[in-house]
């Protein structure tokens, strides 16, 4: 079996060396991809919304030309265990999720993904080998129309030099940039 441009094993070597450890979200994020992908017809042009942004973003980065970077993998923080794939200028395509209805008959996938049990009482090994054995029968698959306002690209548009922290942005903000209207993740520690 192929992920993409690795086999299994080349796969979930991947996914340790970018994500740093091999986490089960992306192992069965990489059957979601594949299930997308394979669900879209040949040789389209596509982006992804993923709505989560635990572990899948990796997956869909490592699989497919959609990144955070190149701007078309879009991460909504919704809490979902699910990605979606689209064709770039109409938006129709597809949706998979982990679908709780089907981990029924993956005791260890169910006990993990609904965290009915602490990850110190986890069987690690036994999660994998379901999830592996499982493959895409734990997931569910809706076709669906993207919105338009998310299909269009939004440009960066004219910038201008921030009146207080005298870097550029884009003057759609307003007056001032981003961070200098407060929105800034950090505050500056004086020496």
């Amino acid at each position: 079996m192929k992920k993409g441009l690795y086999s299994r094993e080349e796969y979930l070597q991947q996914l340790k060396s970018f994500h740093g450890s091999l986490a089960p979200g992306l192992i069965i994020g990489g059957f979601m991809v594949e299930l997308a992908v394979k669900s879209l017809p040949e040789d389209i042009l596509f982006d992804a919304i993923c709505e989560t942004p635990a572990c899948l973003p990796d997956a869909i980065q490592l699989l497919t030309p959609c990144t955070v970077g190149n701007g078309w993998l879009t991460v909504l923080n919704f809490g979902r265990f699910a990605i979606t794939l689209y064709e770039k200028y109409h938006g129709e395509g597809v949706r998979v999720y982990l679908d709780p209805v089907k981990l029924e008959h993956y005791p260890e996938i169910k006990s993990w993904y609904l965290k009915l049990k602490p990850k110190s009482e986890q069987n690690f090994q036994l999660l994998i080998e379901q999830i592996q054995a499982a493959e895409d029968r734990i997931l569910g698959l809706q076709h669906l129309k993207v919105l338009p306002e998310l299909v269009r690209r939004k440009r960066i548009g004219p910038v201008a030099t921030c009146p207080q922290c005298h870097e550029c942005y884009p003057l759609r903000d307003g007056d001032s940039c981003l961070a200098c209207q407060g929105a800034a993740p950090y505050r500056e520690l004086r020496n």
